[in-house]
């Protein structure tokens, strides 16, 4: 029998594993992995590792979702590399899906017939009433025109955002919502010289939208091509501040950039949840806003905005304390 991953960040995986269960009985070979807030990418992945582990038939797994680019989903792509003819992820779960993978495994054998099998049941689960309230089909685009993607001109920056942890989900699906970015570029010499990381990044793109991965100073000559990028709007993510003052320095045309996420880690303090700082970092950001860059500090859109100047003196007297 396949076995079943189901992950999410919180306890969804838990509930609705619950709800499918007290709809379709008790279920064999089927774990719920949840994305905690005080756990990292590692926990999810050591759980999913321990989930497979205990299933009778390890060969035949799925791994159902919560968001597609979402740490759940990037640490189940992670494992299935090397396993992509015998494994399968579905990202959108709900409980239609849930059910009707439960179903099928009584006459499928392969994660990969369950995987097709059940995309239809769950977009089809996905209604709305009052019926008007369906969108027309989409004619708008053809409408509008031809994009004139490729045009002569530069990037139109659509954001710029420093996030440790690079394309996730919050990037991928609430910053692309709010920005509509043609092309989102991870600005970073450590991860282009990293093929894994690339190729993950790439996969967690969002639908219609290309993930390039370039170093520092690929990106400063991309700048400043005026021939090539007319109409392309580009997002760009900073592994951290002092990757995004070098492409600045360079000549990349930034005028505001998001602070989203700053991992900590030894010598660094913390002035809020998602924010960890060095003496090399606050040094970083008065360098930035020197050359007259703007700070939004927001993990998500509809976040208000932090004051990044208070932050950093926080974290200046949190390290001053430390010496």
């Amino acid at each position: 029998m396949v076995g079943i991953i189901i992950a999410t960040h919180g306890e969804f995986a838990t509930g609705i594993l619950q709800s499918g269960t007290m709809i379709f009985g008790e279920q064999k070979n089927v774990e719920a992995v949840t994305l905690m807030p005080s756990e990292g990418p590692a926990d999810v992945k050591l759980k999913m590792e321990k989930a497979i582990a205990s299933f009778d038939n390890k060969d035949q797994v799925l791994f159902l979702v919560d968001l597609w680019g979402g740490t759940p989903f990037n640490q189940a792509n992670s494992l299935i590399e090397g396993n992509e003819d015998k494994w399968a992820i579905v990202a959108g779960l709900n409980l239609a899906m849930l059910i009707e993978a439960f179903a099928s495994r009584f006459s499928m054998e392969t994660a990969h017939e369950i995987a097709s099998k059940i995309l239809s049941t769950a977009k089809e689960a996905v209604q709305v009433k009052p019926e008007a309230l369906e969108p027309a089909a989409p004619a708008a685009a053809a409408a509008a025109g031809p994009s004139n993607a490729g045009a002569p001109g530069t990037f139109d920056y659509v954001l710029a955002r420093i996030d440790t942890r690079l394309l996730h989900g919050q990037v991928a699906t609430a910053w692309t919502k709010n920005t509509n970015p043609t092309r989102i570029i991870v600005v970073s010499d450590e991860v282009a010289k990293d093929d894994l990381r690339k190729k993950l990044i790439q996969q967690a793109a969002p639908s219609g939208v290309k993930a390039h991965v370039v170093p520092i100073n690929k990106m400063i000559e991309l700048a400043k091509d005026d021939q090539h990028f007319g109409g392309q709007r580009a997002l760009l993510l900073f592994e951290n501040p002092q990757d995004a003052l070098r492409a600045v320095e360079g000549g990349v045309p930034l005028e505001t950039i998001n602070v989203g996420s700053m991992a900590h880690s030894p010598g660094k303090v913390q002035p809020n949840k998602v924010l960890a700082f060095s003496q090399d970092d606050i040094d970083t950001f008065a360098k930035l806003k020197e050359k007259g860059l703007k700070f939004d500090v927001r993990k998500v859109p509809g976040d208000s905005k932090g004051n990044m100047d208070e932050i950093l003196r926080r974290a200046q007297a949190e390290l001053n304390k430390q010496r």
